[in-house]
C-alpha cells in the first residue's frame, strides 16, 4: 500500500490550491479516503473525507464552503481543491485509506502567507 501526495507550495492568502493524493497497492475504488493535516505542533487532524463512489463527502467545519474532496476511481487518485486559502491552513497535508488507517504517505506542505 503506498500513498503519494503532491501539489502542496506557498500560496497567498485568498489563493487557491489543489493537492493528490495518488494511491497503489490496494483496490482504490473500493474504499473511502480521507485528508487530513499537521500543522507545526499540533495534531494531526482529518480535512474532508469522501466515500468510494465519490458520491458523498464530508468536512471538517473549519474548511466547510473552501475546500472540495474529490476521487477519480480510473486514475486512482483523490483531490483537494483548495480555495480561499488562510494562513490557519498551514499545515503537511497527508491522505489516507479507510482500509489502512495506519499508513500514511510523506505529506505535501501548504504554507499559506503573504
Amino acid at each position: 500500500v503506498q500513498l503519494v501526495e503532491s501539489g502542496g507550495g506557498l500560496v497567498q492568502p485568498g489563493g487557491s490550491l489543489r493537492l493528490s493524493c495518488e494511491a497503489s497497492g490496494f483496490t482504490f475504488s473500493s474504499y473511502g479516503m480521507s485528508w487530513y493535516r499537521q500543522a507545526p505542533g499540533k495534531e494531526r487532524d482529518r480535512v474532508a473525507s469522501v466515500s468510494s463512489t465519490g458520491y458523498s463527502t464530508n468536512y471538517a467545519d473549519s474548511v466547510k464552503g473552501r475546500f472540495t474532496i474529490s476521487r477519480d476511481n480510473a486514475k486512482n487518485t483523490v483531490y483537494l481543491q483548495m480555495n480561499s486559502l488562510k494562513p490557519e491552513d498551514t499545515a503537511v497535508y497527508y491522505c489516507q485509506c479507510s482500509r489502512y488507517l495506519g499508513v500514511w504517505g510523506q505529506g505535501t506542505l501548504v504554507t499559506v502567507s503573504s
